[in-house]
């Protein structure tokens, strides 16, 4: 199927039957392996993956080259997206309060796979030190999307995004990919090292990452949330064109913070997080309270006047086409990057296979960061308290297996990467590219995968857990020890 323009406009063609039977079997197939791969291994996104497998280059070609290139924008839109939608639904609380946690859990997560990555093929397979390197920045990312849809579909009964230990696993991801693209930055300069400046080279996207990471809280709190609570705008516009003028405020947000991220040499992925949170830190929701007139009529005339939620339009506008195209998109595009092919060879496997396992620990290892976090700051509980937990050292073990195995996943940032050192520099060898690309895959599919099994048995032991699990905050900003529901990620409980 092709159109050619004339220069005045597209010329119209009727698609031919091929090619419409094609992608309705591709969408179709897409949601079959989703639910098959949920029921199996408990994380659908690796169907989705190995659907792009099939249908994309590596193995079957089926769909064509200009299909295989859209799918991949449209779900790069979708990873946008899923991020966007992380930052709106984070606890900012709790992100603030476990700043330091999530700061070391991410250093751990970047350090120890790059440290194992020189151990074993620097001084292990003899590759050189700069293909270690790159090798190494690969793995030492996190998949942003991978790690925001796990948590949003591990469990329908419980919000592991409102947990102490989910919002640990999204800020140490996030700065776990902040620092992968920083490296990344270093990568793509390697080419012509004797010329670059990498002063500036990595100076640069750590300089952009930390000032929009300052700077987007203080606008947010000290220009935008006064500007907000405007009587003109809070009382009147918002209200008046509800799911219109918020669906505008959060389009123009995202793109104002991906076109700032890609301006000034960082992520545009860490820019449309920071644009969620944003909004998120925006007030939108108007709270009963007690001495309300409780007349049915004067509930309803008040009830027009409230505006909706900025999670509630997400959720009305957006979910859908991200749920059920735009991130199978995503997922399936991860396959169309997979060198299935050269993977299939007695020494890449063996060699593979070993650095997987080296990688899945590199990632595991930061799960300890929460028995040492308890063993360090844990109190001696109260009589009451002993009677409704068990001891750290007993209970901690599930959180801590929770936030290692969620980390595991390398993905699309890992793909990039990698396909970065082998395309713009000289110095990564195709075998070290399939090695890696082997570790990234099996991590990307045993990562989810051990996810959704330990959420399966023990996701109520998370959630429920009194220091790790979910934590609510009345509208008086005490922390309390039940875990009630969460509506907004601000922080507040639902009444």
């Amino acid at each position: 199927m092709s159109a050619q323009g004339n220069g005045a406009f597209l010329e119209y063609h009727e698609p031919d039957i091929v090619s419409i039977l094609t992608l309705i079997s591709f969408f179709f197939v897409l949601a079959v392996s989703e639910w098959l791969a949920d029921k199996v291994l408990h994380a659908g996104l690796i169907g989705k993956i190995i659907v792009g497998l099939i249908y994309g280059v590596p193995i079957g070609n089926i769909l064509a080259l200009e299909w295989q290139e859209t799918f991949l924008a449209l779900g790069y839109i979708g990873l946008i997206i899923i991020i966007f939608e992380g930052g709106l639904t984070i606890r900012l609380d709790l992100l603030w309060q476990n700043l330091l946690l999530s700061t070391s859990a991410a250093l751990l997560g970047v350090l120890t796979p790059i440290a194992l990555t020189f151990a074993l093929f620097y001084t292990g397979f003899g590759y050189g030190p700069l293909e270690a390197f790159i090798v190494g920045t690969a793995l030492c990312s996190t998949s942003l999307g991978t790690t925001f849809v796990v948590i949003n579909s591990a469990s329908s009964k419980h919000d592991f995004a409102q947990t102490r230990v989910g919002t640990v696993l999204i800020s140490a991801a996030i700065l776990d990919d902040v620092c992968g693209l920083v490296l990344v930055s270093v990568i793509s300069q390697l080419r012509d090292i004797k010329n670059a400046n990498l002063g500036w080279v990595i100076g640069r996207p750590i300089l952009a990452s930390g000032l929009m990471a300052i700077l987007t809280p203080l606008a947010a709190k000290f220009v935008l949330g006064p500007l907000f609570r405007l009587p003109a705008i809070k009382a009147r516009f918002f209200p008046k064109f509800g799911h219109i003028a918020n669906m505008i405020l959060m389009v123009l947000v995202l793109c104002a913070f991906l076109a700032i991220a890609a301006y000034a040499g960082a992520s545009g992925l860490f820019g449309a997080f920071l644009a969620g949170t944003v909004v998120s830190s925006l007030p939108s929701k108007q709270h009963s309270h007690p001495d309300e007139p409780s007349d049915r009529k004067d509930h309803d005339d008040n009830a027009k006047q409230k505006r909706p939620t900025f999670a509630s339009t997400f959720g009305r506008y957006i979910q859908d086409a991200q749920r059920f195209i735009l991130q199978p998109c995503f997922f399936a595009s991860i396959g169309f990057s997979i060198p299935f092919i050269e993977l299939w060879t007695g020494e890449v496997i063996w060699k593979g296979i070993v650095f997987t396992v080296l990688m899945v620990l590199g990632k595991l290892i930061v799960g300890l960061v929460i028995p040492l976090w308890d063993l360090v700051v844990h109190k001696k509980p109260s009589s009451s308290e002993k009677a409704l937990s068990t001891t750290p050292a007993k209970q901690n073990w599930v959180p801590a297996a929770f936030l290692g195995t969620a980390m595991a996943a390398r993905g699309e940032i890992g793909l990039l990467i990698i396909q970065i050192g082998l395309n713009e520099t000289p110095y990564l060898s195709r075998k070290a590219f399939v090695i890696a690309v082997w570790a990234i895959v099996l991590n990307t599919v045993i990562g989810p995968a051990s996810v959704g099994t330990l959420l399966n048995r023990f996701g109520s032991a998370v959630a429920e857990d009194r220091r790790w699990g979910i934590r609510a905050i009345n509208p008086g900003g005490e922390v309390n020890r039940k875990p009630d529901v969460v509506s907004e990620g601000t922080g507040t409980v639902a009444p």
